[in-house]
């Protein structure tokens, strides 16, 4: 293979792998917000269900003392109607006594189903703060890989971008030219491998007598459907070899 091609080959693998690294050094620290976005409506999450517990607790407490309040003065009601002088009287104290009994009840009634509630609240906030103590930890954890990985990042894209500059200084200026523009025109990609006779990234098959050509690569050669640096890759095998090569080197070392 030319010495050139070779160059352009791996000049290629080399802009491949650099824009790999900055994509993904762009994307760790968005990856990190994502997390930590997750983690903060997590832990609202737990804020608002201590919340509701605590607004449970303040309800029950506040019931607590309304029915402490109603018994002394069903207390009072009761002692008030033994010195009742009239039928009257009477009646009107037992209908106040009924009306008091009544309210303690319900009131009652309200505080077994907060307690009730207060319960399921409780459970469910102690699920809570465990999976957000846990989460926390992973994500401490990824976001200390993250920066750990930056950093291997940043420290193989230098070293990848000094070797890219020897590379580019290594080839023809001609070629590298060339290299450039296709680049530019096609996202990035300007050397492709032949694979059975087509071109990998356009997928045109190529002429004949080009084909040998390629193969041979003892210049450099340009595809001629969508201009890509062409470079061909001999299988290590006669088995990875398409059925007509396979045979014609079967015959080559065979000898006449």
């Amino acid at each position: 293979m030319a010495p050139e091609l070779k160059l352009a080959i791996r000049l290629q693998e080399l802009d491949t792998r650099i824009e790999e690294l900055r994509r993904e050094i762009v994307a760790l620290p968005k990856h990190i917000a994502e997390i930590e976005r997750a983690l903060e409506g997590h832990v609202r999450k737990v804020e608002a269900d201590r919340a509701a517990l605590a607004a449970n607790q303040r309800d029950r407490r506040h019931l607590e003392l309304e029915v402490q309040s109603e018994e002394q003065r069903l207390a009072r009601l009761k002692d008030q109607s033994m010195q009742a002088k009239t039928n009257e009287q009477l009646w009107a104290f037992q209908h106040e006594i009924q009306y008091v009994e009544t309210k303690i009840r319900q009131l009652e009634d309200r505080i077994l189903d907060l307690m009730a509630e207060s319960e399921r609240l409780e459970q469910n906030l102690k699920a809570a703060e465990a999976a957000l103590a846990a989460e926390r930890k992973q994500v401490e954890a990824e976001k200390e890989q993250a920066r750990q990985r930056s950093e291997q990042d940043r420290k193989l894209l230098e070293e990848l971008a000094r070797e890219r500059q020897q590379t580019a200084a290594s080839l023809p200026p001609a070629l590298y030219k060339a290299y450039e523009r296709i680049r530019k025109l096609r996202k990035g990609v300007a050397v492709a491998e032949v694979v059975d006779g087509r071109c990998t990234a356009c997928h045109v098959v190529l002429r004949l007598q080009f084909y040998q050509d390629v193969r041979r690569g003892e210049q450099v050669m340009f595809c001629e459907s969508c201009g890509r640096i062409l470079y061909y890759n001999p299988p290590e095998s006669l088995e990875e070899m398409d059925p007509d090569e396979a045979q014609q080197a079967r015959s080559m070392r065979a000898g006449p």
